[in-house]
């Protein structure tokens, strides 16, 4: 059976299809929530509240069966990790005297932090702007970091194709950075 078919049953009632589901996508997404917190209590937190959610909207007639159901709940968790990271953001913030040589570290920072996410918005724009095959295995492979060999498996393709897709995104990519004059290089 099929996730989506999975997720399904389990919206009927079947319990049992739900531990299956997440038996097959939770390595996937625990590594997803690490990649974006870089800190692992974060991320159980998140992968918990992740799959609550999941639970919740599955319960409440929320899922529809439109595509790959790990990147639904891949969805819920970026969401749920940036409401976690605007709570935290809040409580992290330090006021620096006028005078303080730390201060022109606090502007830099910021400045680096505003001109990476810049970066990364303009990446998820490029890659919404690829056909969907070359933005699934971008998706798989920057994201998921999934070998050719698990995007070839997920997508029902050869690894050849999936090393093809990948080229053309990254061509396409870079033909619509230079397109648009996007510089994609992170601070660090």
């Amino acid at each position: 059976m099929t996730d989506e078919q999975l997720a399904l049953l389990y919206i009927d009632g079947n319990n049992k299809a739900f531990d299956e589901l997440l038996a097959r996508v939770q390595d996937k997404i625990f590594s997803y929530v690490m990649y974006l917190t870089k800190d692992e209590d974060m991320a159980n937190d998140v992968f918990q509240d992740t799959f609550v959610k999941a639970i919740i909207k599955l319960k409440n007639g929320q899922y529809k069966d439109t595509g790959k159901f790990v990147f639904w709940v891949m969805r819920i968790a970026h969401n749920i990790f940036i409401d976690h990271y605007r709570d935290v953001k809040g409580e992290r913030i330090v006021d620096l005297a006028k005078n303080n040589d730390l201060q022109l570290l606090k502007v830099t920072n910021r400045e680096n932090e505003l001109v990476n996410e810049q970066v990364r918005k303009d990446v998820t724009r490029l890659m919404n702007a690829l056909p969907e095959p070359q933005r699934e295995v971008a998706f798989m492979r920057f994201f998921q970091h999934m070998s050719f060999k698990e995007i070839a498996e997920e997508t029902g393709v050869s690894i050849n194709t999936s090393l093809g897709r990948m080229r053309y995104a990254l061509i396409n990519m870079r033909k619509m950075s230079h397109k648009h004059n996007l510089n994609l290089t992170l601070e660090l």
